[in-house]
């Protein structure tokens, strides 16, 4: 598991979130930091679908906790987590290509039919990038329709954001706190729906910086786009002394936003 999130976390900071590692070591006080989840996008299909994203961490000792349904982006995700408490949970979402337009649908079964089945049954594809040859043209194409799909199409797989735990913090109690000082530390933070997403009531609180812009090689050249970000969370105790585990759709749903910058 360890060597798992290892290999996450140094693809997530050399190919998708570079400032990551500049967040890391302003956040870091005298213990290392809590992850306290990652996630992971793909595509509702078969042959790299969330089965298939979750099988290594299944294989580790992972298990499925939650569903979730984000109607307006045609998303369904699950989140799963492990009996080692302090084990990251991991956050997996797909696209129901079912609920996407038939061109959408017809360009993205073109990417996947490039690859093997084989190579889903490594689990190092969950680090390794995009396995499929993409020229910008379709990349705006996917776009246009779903920004998530044209991520997954430029970026393949990789954690689309790691997520410090907060409570573990002494310098900052608050999200709010943190965010005001990343942002004067020279890093946008996400403002979709507010730049905290979520409250006590519903025992989880969240924010994110705004994704790195990264060089992604297409077939046609290379070209600058939206990244993995850094997300930030805060837990709060549910009525029976237990912390909340869970996540909340309506905060999860803004946090995709983080990768909207044009």
């Amino acid at each position: 598991m360890e060597q798992l999130f290892a290999e996450l976390w140094k693809d997530y900071t050399q190919r998708l979130c570079p400032s990551a590692s500049s967040v890391r070591q302003l956040l870091t006080e005298d213990e290392p930091l809590v992850n306290d989840h990652i996630a992971l996008r793909t595509f509702g299909l078969p042959k790299c679908g969330m089965a298939r994203l979750a099988a290594p961490f299944i294989a580790v000792g992972y298990k499925p906790k939650g569903r979730y349904h984000f109607k307006e982006k045609k998303l369904y995700a699950e989140h799963f987590e492990h009996p080692e408490p302090n084990a990251p949970k991991v956050f997996i979402s797909e696209l129901q290509l079912g609920l996407c337009s038939t061109e959408l649908q017809t360009e993205v079964r073109k990417l996947v039919n490039q690859v093997d089945d084989d190579y889903f049954a490594d689990p190092a594809f969950l680090y390794q990038g995009k396995p499929w040859q993409l020229s910008s043209e379709v990349y705006h194409l996917l776009n246009a329709e779903s920004e998530y799909a044209g991520w997954v199409a430029a970026h393949g797989y990789g954690a689309n954001h790691f997520t410090i735990d907060i409570n573990q913090l002494e310098q900052f109690v608050e999200i709010a706190e943190v965010n005001h000082f990343l942002e004067c530390s020279g890093f946008a933070i996400n403002q979709a729906g507010g730049a905290v997403k979520g409250n006590p009531k519903v025992m989880l609180e969240q924010s994110a910086t705004m994704a790195d812009k990264v060089s992604v090689t297409f077939s046609d050249g290379d070209m600058q786009v939206p990244g993995g970000f850094y997300e930030f969370a805060k837990r709060y105790l549910q009525p029976d002394g237990e912390i909340y585990t869970g996540f909340v759709e309506a905060s999860a749903d803004k946090i995709f936003e983080s990768t909207y910058n044009s």
